[in-house]
């Protein structure tokens, strides 16, 4: 039931006071047909804007189902205006921008309903009020009272339980006008309907109850509401689920976008006119990060390769390198007519000696790992490498048993100068010519520098990946190496250009092809250094030359599968080590170490540290320790040996004996002859001829920082930990580093960074503009599109669903 209890409407116009409606109470049936009649000013469509919830009433109550109003909030008016009111108005309130079929459907979006739904729902109301045949057509193009027609669909899509109509025939001719009331008359019959008109016989002839109002006030009901009747106006509210309206922002940007296609070419000046700013603030933004990507992508890429190395044993290039430099500067006047040495080759060897230095990385390590550093933030990873030699075989149907890595072809192909033994050029040798590489410890960036071309990365320590270049190739010395191709011929050619006949040699290795199954079906063999050696009468000898002894070992060695085949991206720098061919992870290094320790060799090396386990002699002492061999240490030594050696042996001692030489003479003779008691060898030689390693102490720590900025951390925390152990008397400890970058691309960062600033306050001055202008568009749009404001409102849009249309025009333009 819908009932009105001694309504007032007050309107207040400066400090005078404006009654409009004055204690107004009426009860309404469920079904009624009600006209309200008056004089103009005297309360008519205020009354039905309370009615309707777009205006509040002063005082008194509105009661809705049985419910008072007086604690309505806003949305819950919302909802009350779009599930129970139809609003019918004299000017007939369409929005110009959109078709009939989009005007009667509106109120079904806010409701939540389906598309194919109010669509259907939509064109049923309008073939109701005769109307199914012009669904595309827009306002302008449709009559007076086809336009109240439908207005008059769209109030009733939504299934209101009471339509208000303020003078529906008021701007139409008399015709029209019974037309609109004969349709208004057949809704009244399971509808309220309350309509404001000025037309007394209008309402004569079509209400069946009809409310006179003058001055604010009732003064006439011809059939007023019997309170002794139950009925509910809002029984249907209570038992349907009402759902609370809103706008969908595709709601939103159609309604915009249709108002903006109406005024095409203001909506182009505007738009071009704020783009300047946004299309200025895109640019600057959008070549300032993408300059900064790739900046910031070329340094990581570039220091992936290019890495901070800390050596066991480490020289300061650049000062060797600046003091050559000097040399080369002109220096005093020297006498004309002769030519004068310099001292370039003294002043390097001299920088050489003086610049070298032992770096203890074992504490530096330690640092890293538990000084409170946080070079983690800065890193994309750090390796460390050990000395311990990754000795890898192969077994071959044709050849036996091939070692991989180390590669032997330079050996093979008798090229082992001096040059290539150098420990100046160890670390050029090995990084420049190893098949097998260790990949960075850090997934994020594997995975951004290679591509998976088949099976997966490594996951496990005896898991390895096949490395192929950016054009899905591998070097023939990677495939010589791996035993792949037959390197004979190639040897074959090396010795006869090496030779001295002069014949001339032009040798081109034949081309080969793999599968990605081919590859993956490879299997390799981790041998360490320890199995090469066999203990036999007491000491541990070298086997690396006996085949049968090496196939066997090879057949019980830890097996290396290949599990994936890999290519650098597109702009990956990994790809600058051409000859890697395998890649393995750093548990691999790990477990390599571990097993060397726990081979049994070492342990009795390391159980044995006075005595060389491979001659059984004890090591060399200092000249202090060091004495003479005497005929007791001679017969000890004799004892060692095998039963014919020691039968032999005491043969020459007994001739010695018989041609007068005395003890000491005969421990001399055999001390020239068999050789000393004492090994030339060490223990700490020996330890390394074994690949002995602490994970502890590597021989070279290789940091990767993630950009320079990092970088430059990176070596402040070097330089602190060496600002440490100096403070505390330790400046052994203190490590020398390469830096391979260097400078390189440092300026160009400092370029960038100069002109991000100055685009950033270009980007400032036109963020202001453009937020004004958006402002502009906006508010002027808002002052034009007032009265579609309130259909929208009448319909039950919120105030949040309407700035939702705004906004999206904003958006749009």
């Amino acid at each position: 039931m819908l009932q009105l209890k001694n309504i007032t409407k007050d309107y207040k116009l400066g400090d005078e006071k404006i009654h409009a409606l004055r204690g107004v109470s009426i009860d309404f049936r469920e079904s009624e047909f009600v006209s309200i009649l008056g004089q103009s000013g005297c309360g008519k469509t205020t009354l039905l804007n309370i009615i309707g919830g777009l205006d509040r009433y002063t005082e008194g109550d509105l009661i809705i189902g049985g419910k008072s109003t007086k604690e309505f909030k806003s949305s819950d008016w919302d909802t009350y205006r779009n599930h129970s009111i139809g609003f019918v108005f004299q000017s007939y309130n369409l929005i110009p921008h959109q078709t009939v079929l989009s005007n009667v459907e509106l109120a079904l979006t806010l409701s939540g309903v389906s598309k194919a739904e109010r669509r259907k729902r939509a064109k049923e109301a309008l073939e109701k009020v005769g109307l199914g045949d012009q669904l595309k057509k827009k306002p302008n193009q449709m009559s007076g009272g086809q336009m109240q027609r439908v207005a008059i669909a769209r109030a009733l899509v939504n299934d209101p339980d009471i339509l208000l109509a303020d003078e529906p025939t008021g701007a139409l001719d008399s015709e029209t006008s019974v037309q609109i009331m004969e349709l208004l008359k057949e809704i009244s019959k399971d509808k309220l309907i309350i309509m404001v008109t000025h037309n007394p016989d209008l309402a004569e002839q079509y209400s069946n109850r009809i409310i006179r109002l003058l001055d604010g006030k009732v003064v006439d009901d011809t059939n007023p509401y019997d309170r002794n009747v139950v009925e509910l106006i809002g029984k249907k509210m209570e038992e349907k689920k009402q759902k609370k309206p809103s706008m969908s922002y595709l709601t939103a940007l159609s309604l915009s976008l249709n108002n903006l296609m109406t005024k095409k070419g203001r909506t182009f000046m505007t738009s071009f006119a704020g783009s300047i700013g946004i299309i200025g603030i895109a640019l600057i933004l959008a070549i300032s990060s993408g300059a900064q990507m790739y900046i910031k992508s070329v340094e990581e890429e570039t220091l992936a390769s290019y890495p901070i190395m800390i050596e066991s044993s480490a020289m300061d290039m650049t000062s060797m390198m600046t003091s050559m430099m000097k040399d080369n500067e002109d220096g005093s006047e020297t006498e004309d007519g002769k030519v004068h040495s310099n001292n370039i080759m003294g002043n390097m060897v001299n920088a050489m000696l003086t610049q070298l230095q032992a770096n203890d990385l074992k504490s530096f390590k330690n640092y890293l790992e538990n000084g409170g550093t946080d070079i983690k933030d800065y890193v994309s990873d750090i390796k460390y490498s050990y000395s311990t030699p990754l000795n890898i075989f192969r077994k071959d149907e044709d050849k036996g048993i091939i070692q991989v890595n180390p590669a032997q072809l330079f050996e093979d192909m008798g090229m082992t100068n001096a040059m290539y033994n150098s420990q100046l050029m160890s670390n050029v040798v090995s990084s420049s010519y190893d098949v097998w590489r260790e990949l960075l410890d850090n997934d994020r960036l594997n995975a951004e520098q290679y591509k998976v071309l088949a099976g997966r990365m490594p996951e496990a320590y005896n898991e390895v990946v096949v490395m192929v270049n950016k054009n899905n190739e591998i070097s023939d010395y990677g495939l010589y190496c791996l035993g792949l191709m037959d390197s004979d011929e190639l040897i074959e050619a090396v010795k006869n250009a090496l030779s001295n006949d002069g014949e001339e040699v032009n040798f081109e290795s034949e081309k080969q092809e793999y599968t990605y199954d081919e590859l993956m079906s490879l299997e390799f063999r981790l041998v360490i250094n320890g199995d090469f050696y066999s203990k036999e009468n007491g000491v541990w000898v070298d086997k690396s030359d006996d085949n049968i002894y090496m196939t066997s070992v090879v057949e019980n060695a830890v097996p290396i599968k290949v599990v994936g085949v890999i290519k650098p991206e597109e702009n990956s720098i990994m790809s600058s080590s051409s000859t890697s061919v395998i890649g393995y992870t750093h548990e691999l290094t790990e477990y390599l170490v571990n097993k060397v320790n726990e081979s049994e060799v070492v342990k009795e090396q390391i159980a044995s540290p006075d005595t060389d386990i491979f001659t059984g002699k004890e090591f060399r002492k200092t000249d202090e320790e060091s004495k003479k061999l005497t005929m007791d240490d001679l017969k000890a030594y004799i004892a060692t040996l095998p039963a014919e050696q020691q039968a032999e042996i005491y043969e020459k001692l007994q001739q010695a004996q018989q041609m007068g030489m005395t003890e000491e003479q005969i421990a001399e003779a055999f001390s020239k002859q068999f050789g000393s008691s004492e090994s030339d060898a060490t223990y700490d030689g020996n330890l390394t001829k074994l690949g002995v390693a602490s994970l502890d102490e590597p021989s070279r720590i290789s940091i990767y920082p993630k950009d320079f900025e990092s970088k430059e951390k990176i070596e402040e925390i070097i330089n602190g930990y060496n600002e440490k152990v100096k403070s505390e008397g330790n400046e052994n400890l203190k490590i020398e580093y390469t830096d391979v970058v260097g400078l390189m691309m440092s300026s160009v960062s400092t370029i960038i960074d100069a002109i991000s600033v100055i685009l950033i306050a270009f980007v400032a001055i036109s963020l202001v503009v453009s937020s004004i202008m958006i402002g502009i568009i906006t508010y002027i749009s808002v002052l034009e599109r007032t009265k579609e404001i309130g259909i929208l409102r009448a319909m039950g849009a919120s105030k949040r669903d309407i700035s939702r249309v705004f906004n999206a025009e904003t958006l749009i333009v």
